[in-house]
């Protein structure tokens, strides 16, 4: 049986960082302070505090539990080990070691978290895939790519939300807007910002050629408060109401109450579809181009502090960010992190994860 001290102790290491990075004192002091809030019989006048007051309360509750747990199991089996040592018992340490693995698995899980980095990471996700160059075939992949990152969703336990539905010509679609609502949802899915370009034998093509399809992916942060942070002249609006296309969703309704707002000045584009009535499609366009607007803004400042200190940092958009070739070969790659895996179906079936926890990591190593 090989000894497995310096594996507890590496885990007691490993324990002290996870303390840093989730801020483990901070929240110990916030618990109470959220519990109170929990509490106020008031708290519900106001819907949309009480709903971060909830999430935050859990997420927290959530992390100490975790930080707790993974202490007290430490503590655990270290005296097992000793035990199982002492006594010579086989089964003691065996016990043990099975109890080290699943830590270390824990803590490889763990470490995620310290790769979540932006202010935004830990809500929810505000996401669009626009198909690009390759005609009916990136119409198809434009719809590939959604229900991708929706099989991602379910098997994360999160939820998915669409907002916009535009039927392609003969199959696919041309664009779809959605949400998908989860903890560090828009963290992992930062990952994904970019074109995505797919390589088959086209289903499309009556002489089964291979065919090169392109789609996009954009993702911003669904910020609750988006509109109080930006200010926007009714002026600068232009306001479209047309009839909903396709299947996007059970609730996506069939009456010209589907509305698209132009933000003029920027050129920015936003739309919904599923809502019952005119007014809430235009409200969550609107709360939408709010979102787009705050993280514009965010952007340009940070575009002019990287310009202030002499860096060059190029725009993922319109950039080549992952391969998924169907033939000649089965591949999935990576081009920043250079990930690869020979099951793209896997991939495609919402496998994707990986992809994303090995661009965060990248992110941290590039840094």
């Amino acid at each position: 049986m090989a000894d497995i001290s310096d594996d507890i102790e590496q885990l007691r290491v490993e324990l002290a960082e996870a303390a840093d990075y989730l801020r483990v004192e901070e929240l110990r002091a916030r618990l109470p302070q959220l519990e109170t809030e929990m509490s106020r019989p008031d708290l519900w006048d106001d819907a949309e505090r009480a709903r971060m007051v909830q999430t935050e309360f859990t997420s927290v509750k959530d992390d100490l539990d975790l930080y707790d747990r993974l202490s007290g199991s430490i503590d655990d089996v270290e005296v097992l080990w000793e035990l199982g040592k002492e006594e010579n018992d086989e089964a003691s340490l065996d016990e043990a070691s099975d109890v080290v693995a699943g830590m270390k698995r824990e803590f490889v899980a763990l470490e995620l978290r310290a790769l979540y980095t932006g202010e935004y990471d830990e809500g929810d996700a505000v996401c669009e895939i626009h198909s690009g160059a390759g005609g009916t075939d990136s119409q198809d992949w434009a719809q590939m790519l959604f229900e991708m990152y929706k099989r991602w969703a379910d098997k994360s336990g999160f939820t998915t939300e669409v907002t916009e539905w535009q039927e392609g010509q003969e199959a696919g679609v041309t664009a779809v807007g959605f949400t998908i609502k989860g903890r560090h949802a828009y963290g992992m899915l930062t990952a994904e910002r970019g074109v995505h370009r797919l390589v088959r034998i086209s289903p499309f093509d009556s002489q089964a050629r291979r065919h090169t399809a392109f789609a996009s992916f954009s993702v911003w942060p669904l910020i609750p408060d988006a509109a109080s942070q930006v200010d926007i002249d009714e002026k600068d609006l232009r306001v479209d109401v047309f009839r909903s296309s396709g299947a996007g969703g059970q609730h996506v309704n069939t009456t010209d109450s589907a509305v698209r707002i132009t933000h003029l000045p920027t050129g920015i584009v936003t739309s919904c579809q599923n809502e019952r009535s005119q007014h809430q499609n235009k409200e969550r366009a609107m709360q939408m181009l709010s979102i787009q607007l705050v993280e514009l803004e965010r952007q340009r400042r940070e575009d002019e502090l990287s310009a202030e200190a002499g860096e060059s940092k190029s725009t993922e958009w319109g950039s080549q960010i992952r391969s998924y070739v169907l033939q000649p070969y089965q591949q999935v790659k990576d081009e920043r992190s250079g990930m690869t895996s020979g099951n793209p179906e896997g991939v495609l079936g919402g496998d994707v994860g990986p992809f994303m926890e090995a661009w965060l990591r990248w992110r941290r190593a590039t840094d």
